[in-house]
């Protein structure tokens, strides 16, 4: 395996080096393969998430298929545009020149793609890097093995290896790509794993993106409509069974509309899910033995207000509501990733944002209010990688605005415009006439020459 990784780099490299993905007749032709495949694929993609996740053929579409192919449209729409040259102003001190900023491909980038949308997140990355121009390695999670040898297959049949590989396998495989020199790395997955990116690609000085997670709060005040807020907050947090990197983990509401909330909370969960969802076929397992006995584990010593039932066999854990914690509890100290959500109260506004400033910023905050200073207060007081404001989730699945962490929840965004960008490099370019030299730069400095210059650079 090694040295088939260590012969494709080697090919990818050449044939960068060559320029051929430079040109945008060629970008755009690869990118108009990725719809066509899927298209032609779709119930096979269907089947390996169900295989992996027990996804229902919508929840995929929805969440996977359809987020890659909005990022493929959006891309071929405004991919001249992101390719021309940038004009800047030039400063009066380098007159005459021109100055502008080139948009050029890294080279040869790793994506490595999480298990829990496993197919949008190997491929929406991918769009930026081609977009961008260029040569591509892909690392799926050997966590949804269905998936990738899908992946594996759909990339082997629309692309040479020299322009995009995948390279599955566990950690081994793991370890040796990332002992490897690459152009850039874009890395989607948990806090610990993504530190052990971060030291590798620092041997190589490699600039890195990497889209982590934590502990997203959602906030609940008692102006709030109490039954959207429930119909928004179920389907979110157990979208995937909570397997959503930016799925609320915790929810902080107002101690005086709590068990309002907590009811309409419970006839969602039933409406949506079913009396019993381990028995509902269109409800997500958890990916594997670990992570369930994990998520198990979470639930003890917690009282359980809905939910809490499990099944060894089907890998499954019913939505669960937890009340009475405090912030040191086993199930507050790491992120959830599963079917389980805390609850918390709070008096007055002031006591949540400071509950949330206390912990490390989280990938996505959420709000459901209709008090204007409230929404001001938690937008101005916190910080997150994003916020969506009366709803959950959403926010994200748009390639109109950037996504991605801050501080322990990431670093660097993708989705749209910010794909290209984050795969490319911001050249900066002058350009000098040559039918003027002024000579107030070269030595010897005569005695006006500094005040001349103050002048002229006020």
């Amino acid at each position: 395996m090694n040295d088939v990784i260590l012969q494709t780099l080697d090919r990818q490299r050449e044939n960068f080096a060559k320029g051929v993905t430079r040109s945008y007749e060629f970008r755009a032709e690869q990118l108009k393969k990725i719809p066509k495949w899927i298209h032609k694929h779709e119930k096979q993609i269907y089947d390996a998430l169900y295989a992996d996740l027990n996804k229902a053929p919508f929840e995929c579409y929805a969440t996977e298929i359809g987020i890659v192919l909005d990022e493929v449209h959006y891309a071929l729409k405004h991919l001249r545009g992101w390719m021309r040259p940038m004009r800047a102003k030039t400063p009066i001190t380098q007159f005459p020149s021109r100055c502008y900023r080139v948009s050029e491909p890294y080279g040869v980038v790793l994506i490595m793609a999480p298990w829990n949308y496993p197919f949008q997140l190997a491929l929406a990355p991918l769009v930026g890097a081609l977009a961008a121009g260029n040569c591509c390695m892909i690392k799926p999670s050997a966590y949804a093995p269905h998936t990738s040898a899908l992946l594996a297959q759909m990339i082997r049949e629309i692309y040479p290896d020299w322009l995009v590989a995948v390279v599955e396998g566990g950690r081994e495989e793991n370890t040796e790509l990332l002992s490897q020199r690459f152009d850039y790395i874009f890395f989607t997955g948990g806090v610990t794993v993504g530190k052990t990116v971060m030291k590798a690609a620092a041997e190589h000085l490699t600039p890195v993106t990497l889209e982590l997670g934590g502990k997203s709060p959602c906030i609940v005040d008692e102006t709030a409509d109490i039954k959207l807020t429930a119909r928004r907050l179920v389907w979110g947090k157990f979208l995937n069974a909570g397997q959503t990197c930016v799925a609320p983990d915790y929810l902080l509401v107002q101690d005086n509309v709590k068990d309002l909330l907590v009811a309409a909370m419970k006839k969602e969960i039933r409406r949506q899910f079913g009396k019993d969802p381990l028995e509902n076929r269109d409800y997500p397992k958890i990916i594997n033995e670990k992570h369930y006995q994990r998520l198990k584990n979470l639930m003890t010593d917690a009282e359980i207000l809905s939910g809490g039932h499990t099944s060894d066999t089907k890998l499954k854990i019913e939505p669960t509501l937890l009340d009475r914690l405090h912030g040191a509890h086993p199930v507050m100290r790491e992120e959830i990733f599963g079917p389980i959500l805390p609850i918390l109260t709070f008096n007055k506004i002031e006591e949540a944002v400071t509950f949330v400033r206390r912990r490390e910023k989280p990938l996505a905050l959420y709000l459901f209010t209709k008090n204007p200073e409230n929404e001001r207060m938690v937008l101005e007081r916190t910080s997150s990688g994003g916020c969506c404001v009366n709803d959950v989730v959403v926010h994200m699945a748009t390639s109109n605005m950037p996504f991605g962490g801050v501080g322990n929840s990431g670093m660097g965004s993708y989705h749209g415009a910010q794909s290209f960008r984050t795969f490319s490099h911001q050249k900066s370019v002058m350009k000098k006439a040559l039918w003027l030299d002024i000579p107030l730069r070269y030595p010897p400095y005569g005695r006006m020459s500094l005040s001349l210059l103050k002048k002229i650079q006020k």
